[in-house]
Parts: structure tokens; C-alpha cells; sequence
């Protein structure tokens, strides 16, 4: 059941004591290594020998997106480029593209990484891992694949691209599990159960990432497909996926903090919050070469809490995303996150999981209209149960964001499928 008893299973201060030893010999690789880091630390009166432990770490500076984008491309690496053995790289879609260096010891702490999620969702040498995750720059697929390789599996590198060709290999191939986004899953679905072939596949566990997902999809994905969806969470800039991932319990995300440590803070003023409270992940890279990070601020929203989950593992677990702070929407003074949306239509289960949030300003005051897929026969039935399910579904909608919106029904796959990360969000009043 436990992938790597030793590492999974520490008590608190076996673990404690082993990040502390990692942070000491990291701060003292990046200060002599990284100008940008020795420049930071000696800004606020730091030598490497002031950080003792994790003790300390609240010291150490913060590091964010733009420094990596300030720094482009290869300002923050701390190896020569001769040691770097690949590189990965954002899409740069809003602004300079943030770029990640790997050397040989770091790829293979990945795969071990990935390895380990995988085990966490019951898989191991006998399987057939199809990986839809998108290859080359984006981290997804190669993460995917050299994990499921460490595995002991057998890897279909499908990528994406044509959903088609996807499903007939796993259906001939006999796919045991997949890899890809949550999204682009419930695309597979959809097809999958237009053509008949639902009950042809062998499917037994979905490893899905790279985008927020509630919930509610991954129990609409389980159903649907009659398997185990898991999550597992990464960025680029600290490692790709691998950083943490769900057990069979689906109690939090187990963080692999033998290699990356956590924090969580208050991203307004900074601080450090408690165990339990909601803010903004931090993490420091314990055991990077090529591309080590201090206090990265992810952006991500979510709690953390430290005690034994049910499977055995003794790893901090963080509790599922409520959202980012930098994707946060501010309409007319209230904070929204698209999850809140996405919650609040899949508990109804009378729509399909796809909508679209589309932002715009009229006469100086911003609205929100939600597009909302739903099934075809609300078309063909009497207009007024159409007015009263968008009706229900905007009241559903405000008690859940305490902000009236317009809801509109649209038929089925009139909204885009994204076979990468689900856009969710049109803000028409950035063009304005």
C-alpha cells in the first residue's frame, strides 16, 4: 500500500530534522550560487550560516513569477549549463515565458515524484498508463511519463490532440489509467459514451491535474467512467507534477516535503497562518539542483494540517484549492473564484460541467453573466421550465457568491473543450 514507507510514514520530527539539514545546505548553495538570491539575502542582513533550520525559515526571502520572469532565462539557475540536462518553460501567454532548468539528479527525483503519486492511486508495474497530458514545454506529459516509466508501467504517450484516436487506443490497448486534465477528461467521457463504448474500456483510476477542479467533477468524473479520479497537484517552477497528490481517502493532498516544504501564509500581509487557516501556498525546493527556489509564492489558496491521514502517510496534507489570489475575480466589490461557480452547478446536477464566466462593464458597473450548458430536452420543452431552471440556477449561483448574476443556457457543446488547461473566465473589461 505505502510506496516508500520510510519517506511517507516519518513521525513529525524525523521529517522536521531532515528539511532543516536540506534548508541549511540549500541556502548555502544559492547564496554562493545565484546572485539574485545572494543580493536578496545580504538586502535584509543574511549570511547563510544565520539559517539553522526551518526555524528559520520565515527569515528567508520570497520569491515570486516575475523575479523568474526578471531573470529570464537562465538568471536563478545554480548550476553550470553543462550539469542542466533539460529544460521545460511556460507558455509566456502574459508576459515572458518563466524557464526551468533540470539536471540528471533532479529529473529523477521527479520521476520518483510522480512514481509515488501514481502508487498513492493504487498503480504499480502490471498497468497501462495512457498519458493525455500535452508534451514539450509544458511539464505535464514528459512528467507524466518518466514517472509511470519509474513506476514499473506501461506508458501510451498520447498527448492530446485527437480525442478520436485517444479512446480507440484505450479501448485496443487495454489503458488500466490516464493521466490528463479534469476537463479534457470529461470531454473523453462525452465521447466515450457517444460512440457506445463505455462499457469497452478498462479504466480503473484518472490522475488528473494542472488545473482546479471541484469536488463535485471528480465525483462526476467516478461516476461516469465507474473508476478512481485522483488529484495531483505541481507547477512548473518548482518541479511539475509530482508535488502532491490525493490517497484512496481523498482527505488532502499528501505533499512530498522530503523534497519540497510548505508553507502556507497570509497573502496580504505576508505571515505565516497557522495549521488549519486558508492561505496562500509557499514552497521551498529541499532538494533542487538546477533550479532551487526559495519561499516561491504559488498563488494557490488552500490550508494545510499535519496529522496521520487514514492510508498510514504521515505527510502534510494540503486541502483541496479554493482558488488563486491572482485569479480571484473583484465584481462590484465581491470576491469570486470560478470554483465557487463550478461547486454550486455541479451540486445542483441538473446542468453539464461546462460553463463560462464572462465579465463585462456596462455604464461603470461591472456584470457577470454565466453561460451554462444543459441537456438538450430543456430546449425542446415548454419556455417557461427553461425560465425556471435559469432562475434556479442564478439563485443557486448568488447564494453561493452573494452576487446576482445573469445566467444563460446554452445547448450541448456550444461552449469550447480545452484538451490542456479549461479556460473559464472571459473579463471583457481588461479591453476596455
Amino acid at each position: 500500500m505505502i510506496w516508500n514507507e520510510a519517506k511517507e510514514c516519518m513521525s513529525r520530527d524525523e521529517m522536521q530534522n531532515l528539511q532543516s539539514k536540506r534548508l541549511v545546505k540549500l541556502v548555502d548553495r544559492v547564496y554562493h550560487n545565484v546572485e539574485f538570491y545572494r543580493k536578496k539575502m545580504q538586502d535584509l542582513g543574511l549570511e547563510p550560516g544565520d539559517i539553522r533550520g526551518i526555524e528559520d525559515l520565515s527569515k528567508l526571502p520570497f520569491t515570486t513569477k516575475n523575479d523568474l520572469r526578471d531573470t529570464y532565462p537562465f538568471g536563478l539557475f545554480a548550476t553550470p549549463q553543462s550539469e542542466i540536462v533539460r529544460i521545460h518553460a511556460s507558455s509566456g501567454t502574459t508576459g515572458k515565458a518563466t524557464v526551468v532548468g533540470y539536471t540528471r539528479k533532479d529529473i529523477d527525483i521527479w520521476a520518483e515524484c510522480v512514481a509515488r503519486a501514481f502508487a498513492q492511486a493504487g498503480l504499480g508495474r502490471d498497468d497501462i498508463i495512457q498519458v493525455a497530458y500535452g508534451y514539450g514545454l509544458f511539464t505535464g506529459g514528459l512528467g507524466a511519463h518518466y514517472g509511470a516509466e519509474n513506476l514499473g508501467a506501461t506508458v501510451v504517450p498520447m498527448s492530446t490532440g485527437n480525442t478520436k484516436k485517444l479512446t480507440t487506443m484505450m479501448k485496443d490497448f487495454g489503458a488500466t489509467a490516464i493521466a490528463c486534465t479534469p476537463s479534457y477528461l470529461l470531454h473523453i467521457a462525452e465521447t466515450l459514451e457517444a460512440d457506445g463504448d463505455l462499457d469497452k474500456i478498462k479504466l480503473k483510476a484518472a490522475i488528473c491535474g494542472a488545473e482546479p477542479w471541484t469536488e463535485q467533477m471528480r465525483k462526476q468524473i467516478e461516476e461516469k467512467l465507474h473508476i478512481n479520479a485522483f488529484d495531483i497537484y505541481g507547477l512548473s517552477e518548482i518541479m511539475g507534477p509530482g508535488v502532491a497528490c490525493d490517497c484512496i481517502y481523498h482527505k488532502g493532498l499528501h505533499v512530498y516535503e522530503d523534497h519540497f516544504l510548505p508553507e502556507i501564509i497570509d497573502p496580504e500581509t505576508l505571515q505565516p497562518l497557522p495549521e488549519g487557516e486558508t492561505g496562500e501556498l509557499v514552497f521551498t525546493t529541499l532538494t533542487k539542483e538546477g533550479l532551487p527556489l526559495l519561499r516561491y509564492r504559488t498563488r494557490d489558496l488552500t490550508s494545510i494540517r499535519y496529522d496521520k491521514c487514514e492510508c498510514g502517510r504521515t505527510l502534510a496534507r494540503i486541502s483541496r484549492f479554493k482558488g488563486r489570489s491572482d485569479d480571484m475575480l473583484i465584481i462590484r466589490g465581491v470576491n469570486v473564484f470560478p470554483s465557487q461557480v463550478e461547486a454550486a452547478l455541479l451540486e445542483m446536477g441538473e446542468t453539464a460541467p461546462h460553463y463560462m464566466l464572462i465579465v463585462d462593464r456596462v455604464n461603470n458597473l461591472d456584470t457577470l453573466e454565466v453561460q451554462v450548458e444543459v441537456e438538450e430536452k430543456f430546449f425542446s420543452d415548454k419556455i417557461s421550465e427553461l425560465e425556471n431552471l435559469t432562475n434556479k440556477i442564478a439563485h443557486t449561483i448568488q447564494q453561493a457568491i452573494g452576487l446576482a448574476v445573469k445566467v444563460k443556457l446554452v445547448e450541448p457543446n456550444t461552449i469550447q473543450r480545452s484538451m490542456g488547461k479549461a479556460v473559464r473566465v472571459i473579463d471583457n473589461r481588461k479591453l476596455v
